[in-house]
């Protein structure tokens, strides 16, 4: 796949003479949420549009001008994300900085690729989608927070491809973001692009960090956690995360779809066969999707029944704290909830699928009563008992997000892929563009293993 970068240019926020808000430098700290992914690898995902009319000229004189101004417009909105986390050694722990000479980076390119084939939902290599998304500027005392690359696949679509530093952005502030991002570039067809857009309610962030009620002292708890993972005892306060390994050509992605029906039928299985009562279980869209995917990838790894495996999701506190945070609240408010004891048999089994719903049942019936700090508590001891080489399954995106709808004023996307899930054995998942209740999962795994993994997933459902 050749790829050709026609520019790198940097997007400032766009700017009022009279507007402080911009032309001021003020700080945001991190919160306890945000503490616990400060380490972690940006999210890149990607997302497909089709055009009838993707000439060249046609992009360049009309498409990219819009994209850009509309990204400017939109960051006025959203300032943290052209700021940069800093975490100066004297500071016991990171800050976001906006001041007003930040820029956001943008990457222009063209492809000779086959959009066809890369928004499909069939088995493509997954070091195909690479060079379609941006990466972030990263230091030990410094990070930037969005990258963004728009290419061009001439004659056929072009895609937008983000990175985002994982610490600011869960999946609601990005996807909230984005949606932002199209609203504006859809109003520069009806409006002055000169004119700065108001944003609607639902789309305008809220930056109070006061709002977050946890224990004292649990921030410091973290960051002493985070300390004791370091294997360099001589920068502790770093923000750089560990080194990745490079992904394997052999490491295939793929696209998989259940139908509101397929997710009925597995949650009638799940009534029927399991001994727990219906008050006890908690049959959600997620839960069944996710129990079904993990257990067929289990299952398509084979191998020693005794070996390790441990599975994570991240549970979203907005509305679980007390009070509850509005809806619009900018940042992250997840937390991972995972489960490191397990052996393989436990989803090997015929029943393993229904063990997977009841643990995920469980845990998710207790995330209201036990609280954040209980949970960090088991959180960190299960970490410390963590058995090195397990099979790991997380799960990225959200059924309920909708960011595979957003449309920027040429229709609704063909595809979006979370590149970064080729990492480890992470899933992801969206709602069916065309379905309400269905879902698409995502799923990176290696060729042997992806096509026993799809033969289980498909005959799973037949039967």
């Amino acid at each position: 796949m050749g790829l050709k970068v026609i520019e790198n240019v940097r997007v400032s926020p766009a700017t009022k003479s009279s507007d402080d808000s911009v032309n001021s430098s003020f700080s945001l700290p991190l919160t306890f949420f945000e503490l616990s992914w400060i380490k972690f690898h940006p999210n890149q995902r990607v997302i497909f549009y089709r055009l009838t009319e993707s000439s060249s000229e046609t992009f360049h004189s009309h498409i990219l001008p819009k994209l850009k101004l509309s990204l400017s417009l939109v960051l006025r909105y959203y300032l943290p994300l052209a700021g940069h986390l800093a975490w100066d050694p004297k500071d016991p722990k990171p800050s976001i900085i906006i001041s007003k000479h930040d820029t956001v980076s943008l990457t222009v390119a063209e492809t000779d690729a086959d959009f066809s084939f890369l928004s499909s939902n069939g088995l493509r290599p997954a070091t195909l989608f690479h060079p379609l998304v941006p990466e972030l500027e990263i230091s030990d005392d410094s990070a930037t927070l969005l990258s963004v690359q728009i290419t061009l696949f001439p004659n056929q679509g072009f895609c937008i491809g983000t990175a985002s530093h994982h610490s600011v952005n869960d999946g609601t502030t990005s996807a909230m973001f984005f949606k932002s991002w199209a609203h504006i570039c859809r109003l520069q067809e009806h409006s002055n692009v000169m004119e700065f857009p108001l944003l609607p309610e639902d789309l305008t962030p809220t930056f109070d960090r006061t709002v977050i009620n946890i224990p004292s002292g649990l921030e410091s708890k973290m960051i002493d956690f985070l300390s004791s993972l370091s294997k360099d005892s001589e920068n502790i306060k770093t923000l750089k995360p560990p080194p990745l390994d490079e992904i394997s050509s052999d490491v295939v992605r793929a696209t998989l779809e259940l139908t509101s029906a397929n997710i009925e039928k597995l949650r009638q299985r799940v009534k029927n066969e399991s001994a727990r009562s219906q008050l006890e279980l908690h049959l959600s869209t997620f839960v069944i999707a996710y129990a079904y995917s993990w257990t067929c990838v289990v299952k398509a790894r084979g191998g020693n029944p005794n070996r390790p495996v441990r599975f994570i999701y991240t549970a979203d506190f907005r509305s679980r704290l007390d009070p509850p945070l509005p809806a619009t609240y900018f940042g992250s408010c997840v937390f991972p909830i995972g489960w490191f004891q397990y052996e393989a048999r436990t989803f090997l089994k015929e029943d393993g699928f229904i063990k997977a719903v009841e643990i995920l049942s469980e845990s998710l019936k207790k995330l209201g009563p036990q609280g954040i700090e209980s949970l960090f508590e088991d959180f960190v001891q299960r970490a410390k008992n963590i058995i090195p080489d397990a099979q790991v399954g997380s799960v990225a995106g959200s059924t309920r997000l909708a960011i595979n709808v957003t449309d920027f004023g040429w229709g609704r996307p063909v595809k979006t892929d979370f590149v970064s899930i080729d990492r480890n054995e992470a899933f992801s998942m969206l709602g069916r563009r065309d379905d309400s209740g269905g879902v698409e999962i995502g799923v990176c795994l290696k060729k042997g293993e992806m096509n026993t993994f799809l033969s289980l997933f498909k005959d799973g459902l037949s039967n």
